[in-house]
């Protein structure tokens, strides 16, 4: 594979990998990654005996299969807090990121934020790390600042050093970009938040799958991500705080699991991570999770970011020969590479790309604003196509897009 190292997927364990995804049967060249990732039959196989053959509440009963599901489904938060290589009891599940993120701000938040105070995000934020926060700021009067990125599409953290002042009490800031694939140094990050008081948040949904975490190295204070990004289930994500800011954190939803005793006097709650996971958990998507992280820690994080970055490197470098491309985002994208096509909408692109073509080829990729519509402002246009990578693609889907790309030309006249 053009631009390989000893440490990425060669093209024939790329093969063997993209067998063990059945949604990939038939040919179909997957490149929306970033949106979900397909699941190998490892996780399908564990989520259906969770569901079926393993079945039963977990916390509750007293019967033998209950325990055994309480057992797995706790071994499935130590999982987690190995991969973060935090504390199990720093692991919040949640059904996603954005759960995740709402939950910080609707719990630190609300106690910890006041009017005078000062959030501080990027220009290229999802959604997710954006609405929650202004919705804070409606509640409690908090003011939001946006930090600027670079010439190539990086968080300018030079311009967030300027930015900083002591009345910032946090920084919420995206991993990796979900448009334009570009890394935060998130250690330098901390630093900056820290050194004016600041707490940092972040958003690690692209990263999850790509880049070996370590809470301890990167110094944040909280961390989110959602399963279906790293080819787990749906339904299911995390939020990773460090323990005596979990402690100090008040319930966010009420009801069974989540409580010390209830009388209709008082009610004292349980410590985290019980506190603020209410009701029946999601039993099988977290057994679905752990699968998952085993199935990609067994294939290698830095495997996994050296061949998704070669793949996206060799995508970028074709689409540069082209005189209609604009492309977006650094050189070293992490898996993901953002372009325009001149004259042709993203989402005909897409929807071409999506039709079957005379050699039966079908190439799916995302078109639109990827709840990025800020970051879609300040590159000036609407939306963007967008192709990401993930462990089961390799060279022939880079040649189906760029097939797929000639074709559309074509039927547009061009």
């Amino acid at each position: 594979m053009t631009g390989s190292t000893p440490s990425s997927v060669d093209m024939n364990e790329a093969l063997l990998l993209k067998a063990q995804f059945p949604g990939l049967a038939g040919g179909w060249h997957y490149l929306d990654t970033a949106a979900t990732a397909q699941k190998p039959q490892a996780v399908i196989d564990a989520t259906i005996n969770a569901m079926g053959r393993d079945y039963a509440t977990v916390h509750r009963g007293v019967y033998a299969r209950s325990a055994e599901m309480t057992l797995a489904f706790e071994a499935a938060r130590r999982r987690t807090a190995a991969f973060l290589n935090g504390r199990e009891d720093e692991v919040i599940f949640t059904r996603g990121a954005t759960e995740s993120i709402n939950l910080v701000a609707n719990t630190w938040g609300v106690d910890n934020l006041k009017a005078g105070d000062r959030v501080l995000l990027s220009t290229l934020e999802h959604h997710s790390n954006i609405v929650p926060w202004q919705l804070l700021r409606e509640r409690t009067g908090v003011q939001i600042d946006v930090c600027p990125l670079t010439e190539d599409g990086r968080i300018d953290l030079d311009a967030a050093a300027r930015i900083l002042t002591p009345a910032h009490k946090l920084v919420a800031f995206a991993h990796v970009s979900n448009v334009l694939g570009s890394v935060l140094d998130v250690r330098r990050a901390a630093d900056l938040a820290h050194a004016v008081g600041a707490m940092l948040l972040i958003d690690g949904c692209q990263a999850a799958p790509r880049i070996a975490l370590d809470m301890i190295a990167l110094d944040c204070d909280f961390y989110v991500f959602s399963a279906h990004k790293l080819y787990g289930p749906t339904g299911i994500g995390v939020l990773w705080a460090r323990k005596p800011i979990l402690d100090a954190m008040p319930p966010w939803h009420g009801g069974g699991s989540m409580i010390d005793r209830v009388t209709f006097e008082k009610t004292t709650f349980a410590p985290p991570p019980q506190r603020f996971e209410a009701g029946t958990p999601m039993i099988v998507e977290a057994i679905g999770m752990a699968a998952a992280i085993d199935w990609l820690c067994a294939v290698g994080l830095s495997r996994a970011e050296q061949h998704e970055r070669d793949l996206a490197s060799r995508l970028r470098a074709e689409l540069r020969r082209r005189n209609d491309v604009t492309l977006f985002g650094p050189e070293d994208s992490a898996g993901i590479v953002s372009f325009a096509l001149d004259g042709v909408h993203p989402h005909d692109l897409g929807t071409i790309l999506d039709e079957e073509g005379s050699d039966g080829t079908r190439i799916a990729i995302r078109a639109g604003h990827h709840c990025a519509q800020p970051l879609m402002d300040h590159l000036g246009v609407p939306a963007t196509a967008r192709a990401s990578f993930g462990l089961y693609n390799d060279e022939s889907d880079i040649e189906a897009l760029l097939k797929g790309i000639e074709r559309t030309r074509r039927i547009f006249g061009q």
